[in-house]
């Protein structure tokens, strides 16, 4: 775990050096996080004339169509310099990637990079035993880190080893279809807006056009986010338990609940229709409301091939509720052959500006100055837009909470199983709210 002062200053270090990059150039899962659970397997060709299959490494990562094309772009420039390296990958959406690394590790069969997430999946893989210490590779410069915060590095520790190089950094965020909100009436989103604004939004579209007023709120990220703006937290302070009081759970409960009796917020069979990122609500002019990470927002942009707009979730006290966080990591199996390797193209991926600039921002603001430097003429209206709004996010936001206990993945998983309950109205929001805590007090105190 890392100390807040130290990723504080961090953000304010990372998003004022891009901010001043992006002026003197004149010029970047959950909330929703994937592509759903189909998995995709690849050998990239890289099309050169090298020997080749030298060495192969096994690369496995989460996300949407557009994260999966851009970084088979950037294998394949890896290979063209490293004709040696044969790369096979995979990818998925993000719930079904834990189940499928869960799978992995069970077999003894995990990839040798692999992406991980801060919180509860790092402290539930490093209680598991089964990432490298990268810092050796740090060390002998194997990893260049030298042009990256060192905040934002102990953010990839745990158990006093370096499992995680950073690859971006991003935030929650609201995208919104400013037009579709103006030909309803309704009022568009600013700093100072408010769930009840949010709901008489979603209520003015829904009365207008029948659409849908938002898209469903992925329970673990909102609610955790929900009860920061309350001055709680998702857990408490040492991490042996939940951080809030029963009636902040029912309170959102009866939030979504009664949303979905206005038919502004959409039914659970609905939301599953629509899971992958290219396929929600927003991009088809069904809902004027999505509530994700600001690294997806690139896809989500394309997908919808129009413009749209980012704000803060809503408030009161939205300050207190937003944070700044480590995007995701690349880690290397401790079981690896090929560790070496794997740790040069950690290097190559987050130092190269050319594998950069096809990235283009899409897992978060770089991490590696740089780079951020180089990007930063070259920005096209979405990405300058994402990156502005992690520079506003610097001065309108507290620490992130790294208090994430060992069992904190089976908690939110029981939240989420609850949260349907609720949708479902199988259980009222004060019984799911009791369920929740008990299954959850439980899990954490068995994995302690």
């Amino acid at each position: 775990m890392y100390k807040r002062s130290t990723l504080w200053t961090l953000i304010m270090t990372i998003t004022l050096t891009f901010a001043l990059a992006a002026c003197s150039s004149g010029g970047n899962e959950p909330a929703n996080q994937g592509t759903g659970g189909n998995t995709t397997t690849n050998t990239v060709d890289s099309g050169s004339g090298g020997e080749g299959g030298d060495v192969t490494l096994r690369l496995m990562w989460w996300g949407s169509q557009t994260r999966h094309d851009l970084t088979m772009e950037v294998i394949k420039l890896y290979q063209e310099k490293n004709p040696n390296v044969k790369i096979e990958t995979e990818f998925t959406g993000f719930d079904g990637y834990w189940e499928k690394l869960a799978a992995m590790v069970a077999g003894n069969n995990m990839p040798d990079v692999l992406q991980m997430n801060f919180g509860e999946y790092m402290t539930q893989y490093a209680g598991k035993d089964v990432l490298a210490d990268l810092q050796p590779f740090v060390e002998s410069g194997t990893i260049d880190v030298s042009k990256i915060n060192e905040g934002l590095m102990e953010s990839g520790q745990a158990n006093g080893k370096l499992l995680g190089i950073p690859l971006g950094m991003n935030a929650l965020t609201v995208i919104y279809d400013e037009q579709m909100l103006k030909d309803a009436g309704a009022k568009v989103p600013d700093m100072n807006w408010t769930w009840d604004d949010w709901k008489a939004a979603a209520a003015a579209v829904h009365e207008k056009t029948g659409e849908y007023g938002t898209q469903g709120l992925e329970t673990g990220n909102i609610f955790e986010y929900y009860a920061r703006q309350n001055g709680q937290q998702l857990f408490n302070e040492d991490a042996t338990g939940l951080g809030y009081d029963d009636q902040l759970l029912i309170d959102y409960f009866q939030m979504t609940l009664d949303e979905q009796e206005k038919g502004t917020y959409p039914k659970l069979d609905v939301i599953m229709q629509h899971e992958a990122i290219e396929d929600q609500l927003i991009v088809h002019g069904k809902a004027p409301f999505d509530f994700r990470w600001s690294n997806q927002v690139v896809a989500l942009t394309k997908a919808a091939g129009r413009p749209l707009k980012l704000a803060p979730l809503p408030g009161p006290d939205t300050a207190k509720g937003m944070y700044l966080k480590p995007a995701m990591f690349f880690s290397i199996s401790k079981k690896s052959k090929q560790q070496e390797e794997a740790a040069k193209f950690i290097d190559f991926f987050i130092n190269d500006v050319e594998a950069n600039k096809i990235m283009n921002g899409e897992r978060g603001v770089p991490v590696n100055s740089e780079v951020r430097d180089a990007l930063a003429a070259d920005l096209d209206e979405t990405n300058k837009m994402i990156f502005e709004y992690i520079d506003m996010l610097g001065e309108h936001s507290s620490p992130i909470d790294s208090n994430f206990p060992p069992g904190s993945s089976e908690v939110l998983a029981a939240l989420k199983e609850v949260n349907e309950q609720v949708m479902y109205k199988q259980l009222t929001p004060a019984e799911a709210a009791k369920e929740f805590r008990e299954r959850a007090e439980s899990t954490i105190k068995r994995a302690q």
